[in-house]
């Protein structure tokens, strides 16, 4: 039986996503939205507690509404999976 994702993960695995399919590196990321590297890799990762100046940031980095990086249902059920 598999355990649910906390948010900060699911989070984490939108911001991936979205980055990835807009072909943006973590560094790249990082520099449009004035965040360090590392601190977009913790958010990908599900080790950050993400304030809302920051997801705003992101957002507009990305070039999607702040909305769209809570939008879970982009990810697919196994991606939703944090253990098997």
């Amino acid at each position: 039986m598999s355990e649910k994702a906390s948010i900060k993960i699911l989070f984490g695995q939108v911001i991936r996503k979205i980055r990835v399919s807009k072909e943006i590196s973590q560094e790249e990321l990082g520099y449009l939205c004035g965040l360090h590297r590392t601190y977009i890799s913790d958010i990908e990762r599900g080790t950050r507690n993400v304030s809302l100046d920051n997801i705003e940031k992101i957002a507009k980095a990305l070039g999607v509404p702040p909305k769209n990086l809570l939008d879970f249902s982009i990810l697919s059920n196994k991606e939703k999976d944090l253990l098997e």
